[in-house]
């Protein structure tokens, strides 16, 4: 990957001169590329790895979402307090600048899709490089927007052509732009053109037939946001992107496996492999007690309670104890700070571990295992077992997109999980063992889009794919979550429903932010609802 990414420098190398007849044959650098000469498909690998970087670490993902959505919990004291963001939705020091990488991380992939698709746009050979290029720009804006609401659409990406202060588009509009460009690309790509190369999602390999998948499984997803919001658009695009055929297994599903030797490291496993934030981060007792509760055999697999003392809990050389039976998630909204709100007073606290100055009061509960440290682990973008879950939803409302909601929630209950299997061998789950607990455990009718949902959830918190986790969560409403209120909390007890824009917008694009922030019911902050978020 290193050698495809940082290819991308020749860009650099762009700039128009002419003095004399042989200026540019005596002065050209033969180390740079014309917008000619130059690949495009150079670029995709570099968009893919900026949009996966964009959802992960202290970019955002882990620091917000996984505790917002009690999928992962953090008692946020000493060295890692920067979790009190999203485990007490407490301000830390840096947290103007964690709500903004979402922002500028998914606006640099976005800006990097739109190059490449002005590089291909008039070359009928690339024309699907071209069509992909579209559809990760859907991808990237659709995050953005779902992050923070109205965003910069029509005029973004425009600075190479002299628009550096753009209008903020209605997230409204921004979203049926959005749908009626990914069906256009996606209907467009065609196996009989050439397949783009350098392609980053693993074992997509440029192929067609998956880049189609993937195209209508994202506007299935796109579709599913707008069920309260516009519900006749939802419909419309959710039979749209069934009948053009979504993810069909999970070898469909569109993740990235990230390269730490060559600098392109995995944000979660990055924060998870410190000693601070290893210490800090344990899985939440909601999500622990929901895989407990359905004896689900994930859990057995992704938590492990640390060996006794501060000091192995404070290392990860040394497995812990995976027995179900053993697990036990950490409450979300406590501290060791000896208060009313320290871990020990909870209801069921278990002591800690660990004697004189190695003990550790967070000692029992549990914590990610070892494959979630790893600096090049897979991050997911989007998976076979969402785009079967969002199905078993659409045929429950109703939807004309085939099947039965039973079928298709079973399916996408097994391969939530089996997908875990892309972490490696450890976290591997045999697909009849997945099989059996899905059937054992089918979908009831009355009780259908709590259950669908809370599938959604476990699904995309235990893929550590957070921000999906929490965009679902806001469009469905489950699973139903209790508020932590905190002393000093920045949104009023109320589980965050929104990032506010970034502090540099109110001062570098003053205008355009402040009729942004006019159309927000309660203002530029954590808790004003976004268009489609009813």
């Amino acid at each position: 990957m290193k050698k495809r990414l940082l290819t991308i420098i020749i860009l650099a190398g762009l700039l128009p001169l002419s003095c004399t007849d042989d200026f540019d044959a005596l002065n050209t650098d033969p180390t740079k590329a014309s917008g000619e000469s130059f690949d495009p498909n150079l670029l995709l690998p570099s968009v893919q790895q900026n949009h996966v970087a964009a959802t992960a670490g202290y970019n955002g993902g882990i620091l917000f979402q996984s505790m917002w959505m009690q999928i992962l919990a953090s008692t946020t004291s000493g060295a890692a307090n920067y979790y009190s963001n999203g485990d007490k939705y407490v301000i830390s020091s840096n947290t103007n600048s964690y709500l903004a990488s979402t922002w500028n991380t998914d606006f640099r992939a976005a800006s990097l899709a739109y190059e490449m698709e002005q590089l291909t746009k008039d070359k009928p050979a690339l024309a699907n490089l071209m069509n992909v290029a579209i559809i990760m720009q859907v991808q990237c804006i659709s995050n953005i927007s779902d992050t923070y609401g109205d965003v910069p659409y029509t005029q973004a990406l425009q600075a190479k052509s002299g628009i550096t202060l753009p209008v903020y588009d209605t997230q409204e509009s921004v979203y049926k732009s959005l749908l009626t460009r990914l069906e256009t690309a996606t209907a467009a790509l065609s196996a009989d053109a050439a397949l783009p190369t350098n392609d980053a999602f693993a074992g997509y390999k440029g192929d067609i037939t998956k880049w189609k998948k993937y195209g209508y499984s994202l506007m299935l997803k796109l579709a599913m946001r707008l069920t309260k919001a516009d519900p006749a658009t939802a419909k419309t695009y959710a039979e749209k992107a069934a009948a053009g055929g979504t993810f069909a297994s999970v070898a469909d599903d569109a993740y990235v496996v990230m390269d730490d030797a060559n600098g392109y490291t995995n944000g979660n496993g990055a924060a998870l492999s410190t000693p601070a934030d290893i210490y800090q981060v344990r899985w939440s007792k909601t999500l622990i007690d929901y895989l407990r509760a359905n004896n689900d055999p994930r859990l057995g697999k992704i938590a492990e309670v640390p060996a006794a003392g501060l000091t192995a809990n404070q290392e990860f050389t040394t497995a812990g104890n995976t027995a179900p039976a053993a697990q036990l998630g950490l409450p979300n909204g406590y501290d060791m700070n000896g208060g009313a709100t320290d871990i020990s007073k909870t209801a069921g606290y278990p002591g800690g571990t660990g004697a004189g100055a190695n003990v550790t009061p967070i000692g029992r509960y549990s914590r990610p295992v070892a494959a979630f440290r790893g600096r090049s682990a897979p991050l997911f973008v989007l998976t076979y077992a969402e785009t079967e879950l969002l199905l078993a939803e659409a045929v429950t409302r109703g939807y004309a997109v085939g099947g039965t909601a039973a079928a298709h929630y079973k399916n996408g209950v097994s391969a939530g999980i089996q997908s875990l299997s892309r972490y490696g061998a450890t976290l591997e789950i045999p697909a009849a063992t997945a099989d059996a607990y899905a059937t054992a455990n089918p979908l009831v009718a009355a009780n259908a889009l709590k259950q669908i949902n809370e599938q959604i959830w476990a699904t995309t918190g235990t893929l550590f794919n957070f921000s999906e986790a929490w965009h679902n969560w806001k469009r469905s409403g489950f699973p139903v979550l209790t508020p932590v209120n905190y002393v000093g909390n920045f949104s009023g007890g109320a589980i965050p429903r929104r990032q506010p824009y970034p502090t540099t917008e109110a001062t570098q694009n003053s205008a355009n932010y402040s009729d942004a922030v006019g159309r927000l019911a309660s203002g530029d902050n954590w808790v004003s609802r976004i268009w489609w978020d009813k």
